[in-house]
Parts: structure tokens; C-alpha cells; sequence
């Protein structure tokens, strides 16, 4: 009896041990140039770790749309106030850029649509998940090397804006990185970083609604059980996380540019490919 109840209770604290990791690195990663699925293979190679389930997906994505909706909610705010002026006829600088996000939006929502289940179906391995991160990571360094960083937010056009969201529909393969190709993108326009990272951010608000709405769907349709305390957790650790990672991030890149980032994914894909070829 002792030893059952103590079985449990390791067995608990394991999975306790593994939604708070697990949504760190959710955190963490949602908004750097580094690559999300990249870290989150590592951890179902090293520890054997199953898919923490709908529920668990639903409850980082609460936490990082949290996160970057609080860190960012001046500029939230006024581009909400600028888009409803925009219906009225009024033209304001929000609202164009409101109109500008929603126009990057849309291919990755398409691609998501159409297109989700074969890429991660075919793609969804260590050996490509390794290459993109290497490959994407070497476009990062390229681009912020090449960069004129001139141009600033209100320099955003209509073909910069479509530019920026079909390289996020590039994003669906895995180790790609959202932010990190959006970014990239970016600065190939000449962009300066600030803007590039800002841009990326506020770009992931509706794609991260729109994938969220939908895991939510699938989850009020499935039959799964529902751990409260896991969803907690997740919302939790996944918001700190990425509040955190989005301020010390916009610091890191105007002090050093985005070779510390490009060093680190170089490092992650090898380490990854190494695990591919066993």
C-alpha cells in the first residue's frame, strides 16, 4: 500500500515536473527566433515524454497570447481604436497598420487551413526539424548582417506586409520558427531590428488566436478529461515566460543584434541532426 500510494505520488510530481517544463520552454520559444518545435522534440527524445494533450495546447496558448497582449497593450489598444475609426471612414496610422497585420495574417491562416496536417505529417521529424533550424538560423545571420535597419514601423507597406506573412506561412514547417523567419523577413526589407521584433509580435496576437480558437474547438469536441491544475500551470508558466522573454529580447537585439540567436540554433540543429543519424 505504501509503496503503491508512493508510486503515485512520484508519478504526480513527474507530471507536475513536466507541464511546468514543458510551458517554460513554450514560453520561451513562442517569440524568440529559435525555434518552438525544435526544443519541444527534445525533450520526448531524451525522457521519452508523450504530447501533453489539446488541453495543455489550449493553455499555452491562453498564457503566450497573454503575455504578448499585456506586454504590448498600448499599442493593442490604439491599433483596436484605429481599425474601428478605419470602418468609419477615419484614416489613422493605427488603422493602417491594423489593416497591414490582418493582410500578413492571411497567408498563414490559409496554409494553416489547407495545408497543416501534411506538412506536419510528412515533415514533422528530427532529421528536417534539425535542417530548418540550421538553415533558418543561417538566413537569421544573413539578413541581419545585410540588413540596411533604416526603415521603421510607419514604413511598413502593403507588399512589405505580404512579404512578412507568406514567410510566416513558411513557419509551418517545422524548425522553421515563427518569429524568426517573420523577423528575418523583416530585415531583408530593411527593416530595423526593434521594428522587425516588434512587427513579429504583434503578427503572432491573431495567428495565435486563430490557432487557439481552433485547439479549443477540437478540444470541446474531444472527450479527453480536462487536469485543472495542469491547465493552470500552463497558462501560468507559459505567460511569465514569455512576458519575460519579449522584454529581455527587445534589449538583447539593440545591444547585440541577433548573433547570439543565430549561434544558439546553429548549436540546437547539430545537436538535433546528431540525434537523427542514431
Amino acid at each position: 500500500m505504501i509503496n503503491s500510494a508512493l508510486k503515485i505520488e512520484v508519478c504526480y510530481l513527474m507530471d507536475v515536473f513536466q507541464s511546468i517544463f514543458l510551458a517554460l520552454i513554450q514560453g520561451l520559444t513562442e517569440f524568440l527566433p529559435i525555434s518552438s518545435s525544435a526544443h519541444l522534440i527534445l525533450p520526448s527524445r531524451i525522457f521519452g515524454w508523450q504530447d501533453q494533450g489539446l488541453a495543455f495546447d489550449v493553455a499555452v496558448h491562453v498564457g503566450t497570447l497573454s503575455a504578448v497582449v499585456i506586454y504590448f497593450h498600448r499599442d493593442v489598444s490604439g491599433l483596436m481604436q484605429g481599425w474601428l475609426l478605419s470602418l468609419r471612414g477615419q484614416r489613422t496610422e493605427q488603422g493602417r497598420l491594423a489593416w497591414l497585420l490582418i493582410l500578413a495574417t492571411i497567408p498563414a491562416a490559409v496554409m494553416g487551413l489547407v495545408g497543416k496536417g501534411i506538412i506536419e505529417g510528412s515533415a514533422r521529424s528530427t532529421l528536417v526539424i534539425s535542417i530548418s533550424t540550421i538553415l533558418f538560423g543561417l538566413l537569421l545571420w544573413y539578413a541581419d548582417r545585410k540588413s540596411a535597419l533604416t526603415r521603421e514601423m510607419k514604413d511598413i507597406r502593403v507588399r512589405d506586409a505580404l512579404k512578412i506573412g507568406l514567410a510566416q506561412a513558411i513557419a509551418l514547417i517545422p524548425g522553421t520558427s515563427r518569429s524568426g523567419i517573420t523577423m528575418t523577413m523583416a530585415l531583408l526589407l530593411g527593416f530595423d531590428r526593434r521594428t522587425a521584433a516588434t512587427f513579429s509580435f504583434l503578427l503572432s496576437i491573431p495567428i495565435i488566436t486563430l490557432a487557439g480558437l481552433y485547439l479549443g474547438w477540437q478540444l470541446m469536441t474531444s472527450p479527453a478529461d480536462i487536469d485543472l491544475g495542469e491547465l493552470l500551470i500552463g497558462i501560468g508558466v507559459s505567460f511569465v515566460s514569455a512576458y519575460a522573454c519579449i522584454h529581455y529580447f527587445l534589449k538583447i537585439i539593440e545591444r547585440m543584434g541577433m548573433l547570439p540567436f543565430v549561434v544558439y540554433r546553429l548549436a540546437l540543429g547539430v545537436l538535433l541532426l546528431a540525434f537523427s543519424l542514431q
